[in-house]
C-alpha cells in the first residue's frame, strides 16, 4: 500500500472520530430533553465512548451486509434534533441503512415519513410521568448489577428510581456501608462502575451518580417500613432467592409502601416465571408477586420460541455449561447438594438444571419435550447453553442461521436474541452482553430434522436486563420502537 491510501485511512478515521464527538451532545439532547432513546442495532448509542460508537457502526456490516458509518447517521440525528419528538426508542442503525439504500437525499423528510408517529409529539408540559420507586431486598452478584444498570437508566423518561436497598447489619454501620459501597465500585468481572459513588455514614446512603440509595439493615421484611424512607408503593427485587412461593415472598407484601414483589429466581407454586419478551403478556395488574425464571430459562426460551414457531420442535435435550457460583465451595468442604462440595475453580461439577422443565412455564406448547442437565465449569461468568433439538421439518445450517439472524435484527425478540458470526469467540466475549442469549452461529449444527445450537449468555448482567425489562413493564414504562419492525 502506497504512503497516499495510508494517509487517507488514517484521515478518514479521524474524520469519523471527530463526527461521532459532535454526536455524543446530540444523542444527549434528544434523551434529556425528548425522552428519545437512540440506539444502533440495539445497542445504545447514549452515555458511549466515540470508539464505542465508531465500533457499533462498524458491526453493522457483520449483520447487514453492508457498511455503515457515523458520516451516513449523522445527518440523521442532527435531523432528529429539529423534529421536536415525543419520546420513543429510536434504531439509528437501521434508518441509517434505509436511508442509505435510498440514496440518501433529505435527511428530514425521510424522517419525517419514518418516524411520523413522534414528529412535533414532544410535551414539555405533560413531564415525564410520576417515578416508581424501585427497591433491591439483596445485594449480592445480581443486586450490584440491577444497582449499576438502574442507576445507568435513570432519567431519560425510564421513571424507575433505585431508593434503597436491604442488607443484613455488619456490626460497624460506616464500615459496611465502605465495603458495600466498594463491591458496586470495582467488580472483577464487570469492571469499573461508570461514575462515582459518594458515602454518607451518618445518613446510611449511597449515592450513585447523584442517585441517593438508602442503605436498611434488617434480618427479614417484616422489620422495614419502607414509608419511613419516604417509599411508597415499590417494586422490592428480591435478589435473596431464600423465599421462592407466594407464601413467603408474600411478607415483601406485608410492608408499608410495597405494591409487587419480583423475585430473581425461578418461582415456585402458583408465582408466574416471566422470560421478557416472550410470556410478559401473562402479567396481569392483579398480580403483586412475579419471578424472573433463571438466567439459563431467560437465555434459551426466546431461541426455543423462534425455532418452534419456524420449524417445531419434536423432542430435545438442553446440556448448561454454566459458570460457577457463590453457590459453590471455593474448596472442598461440605455442601447439602451433591457435587457442589467440591472445589467451584478447580473442577468441572455435574449438576442439575431446572430450567428443561421451566421452560414450559414460558411456553406450554413444549411441555413435556426437553430434557435438562448442567456442568458448572471454572469461569466466574458467562455460560453457554447447548440445544440438541429434533426439529419437525427440515433444514440445514445456512438456513437456520439465516432464521436466527433476522430474528436478531428485525423481530419483537431483538432484546433477547443476539447473533455472533466469528470464529474466534469465547466466553469473556460477552461479559456485559445485554441480551438473554447469543446464538454463536459458527457453531450451529444441522443437518435434515437435526439440529444443535450454542447459545451464549452472561448469566449475570444480560439476566439483569431481562429483570428490568420486567420492572418496566410492572412500572408501565413502555416504549415506542421505531422503524417498525419489519412484518
Amino acid at each position: 500500500m502506497s504512503q497516499q491510501p495510508l494517509d487517507t485511512v488514517f484521515q478518514e478515521w479521524h474524520d469519523n472520530q471527530a463526527i461521532a464527538e459532535q454526536m455524543i451532545p446530540l444523542i444527549g439532547s434528544l434523551y434529556r430533553h425528548n425522552n428519545v432513546v437512540t440506539t444502533l442495532y440495539g445497542r445504545s448509542l447514549f452515555n458511549r465512548s466515540v470508539i464505542r460508537i465508531l465500533k457499533d457502526h462498524r458491526f453493522v456490516r457483520k449483520i447487514e451486509g453492508t457498511e455503515l458509518s457515523v458520516q451516513d447517521t449523522f445527518p440523521l440525528v442532527q435531523a432528529m434534533t429539529q423534529l421536536n419528538l415525543g419520546p420513543a426508542h429510536v434504531d439509528v442503525g437501521k434508518l441509517g441503512v434505509a436511508f442509505k439504500r435510498r440514496g440518501g437525499g433529505d435527511a428530514l423528510a425521510f424522517l419525517r415519513e419514518e418516524l411520523a408517529e413522534i414528529v412535533d409529539a414532544h410535551d414539555p408540559s405533560r413531564g415525564n410521568g410520576e417515578p416508581k420507586d424501585v427497591v433491591l431486598y439483596g445485594f449480592g452478584r445480581i443486586g450490584r448489577i440491577l444497582a449499576r444498570v438502574l442507576v445507568e437508566k435513570a432519567g431519560g423518561g425510564n421513571l424507575l428510581r433505585l431508593r434503597a436497598i436491604v442488607v443484613r447489619g455488619r456490626g460497624d454501620i460506616a464500615q459496611d456501608l465502605e465495603k458495600r459501597a466498594s463491591l458496586l465500585r470495582r467488580d472483577s468481572v464487570h469492571g469499573p462502575f461508570d461514575g462515582t459513588i459518594q458515602v454518607d455514614a451518618e445518613a446510611r446512603t449511597i449515592t450513585a451518580n447523584g442517585n441517593v440509595i438508602q442503605v436498611i439493615y434488617a434480618d427479614s421484611p417484616a422489620e422495614v417500613d419502607y414509608t419511613a424512607y419516604g417509599i411508597d408503593n415499590a417494586v422490592v427485587v428480591d435478589n435473596t432467592g431464600i423465599w421462592r412461593d407466594e407464601a413467603g415472598l408474600g411478607q415483601h407484601l406485608q410492608c408499608k409502601g410495597v405494591s409487587k414483589a419480583l423475585l430473581t429466581a425461578p418461582g415456585k407454586g402458583d408465582v408466574k416465571n416471566i422470560v421478557f419478551g416472550i410470556n410478559d403478556g401473562d402479567i396481569t395488574p392483579e398480580d403483586r408477586i412475579l419471578s424472573a425464571a433463571s438466567c439459563t430459562t431467560n437465555a434459551i426460551v426466546p431461541v426455543l420460541k423462534v425455532l418452534n414457531d419456524e420449524y417445531g420442535i419434536a423432542n430435545g435435550h438442553v446440556e448448561t455449561v454454566h459458570a460457577y457460583t457463590n453457590d459453590q465451595n471455593l474448596i472442598d468442604n461440605y455442601h447439602k447438594g451433591d457435587r457442589r462440595g467440591r472445589s467451584a475453580p478447580l473442577n468441572m461439577v455435574l449438576t442439575e438444571t431446572g430450567a428443561a422443565k421451566a421452560v414450559a412455564k414460558a411456553l406450554p406448547e413444549l411441555t413435556g419435550k426437553l430434557t435438562g442437565n448442567a456442568i458448572r465449569v471454572p469461569t466466574p461468568n458467562v455460560s453457554m447453553a447447548i440445544l440438541n433439538l429434533t426439529l419437525e421439518k427440515e433444514t440445514d445450517a445456512e438456513a437456520l442461521n439465516d432464521y436466527l439472524r433476522r430474528m436478531s435484527i428485525d423481530s419483537s425478540y431483538q432484546k433477547q436474541i443476539d447473533y455472533v458470526d466469528s470464529p474466534e469467540v469465547v466466553s469473556s466475549d460477552f461479559v456485559g452482553n445485554r441480551h438473554a442469549g447469543i446464538v454463536d452461529a459458527k457453531a450451529t449444527i444441522a443437518n435434515g430434522k437435526h439440529a444443535v445450537l450454542y447459545v451464549w449468555y452472561d448469566n449475570e448482567f444480560g439476566y439483569s436486563c431481562q429483570v428490568v425489562r420486567i420492572l418496566q413493564h410492572v412500572s408501565n414504562v413502555h416504549f415506542l420502537k421505531l422503524p417498525r419492525s419489519q412484518p
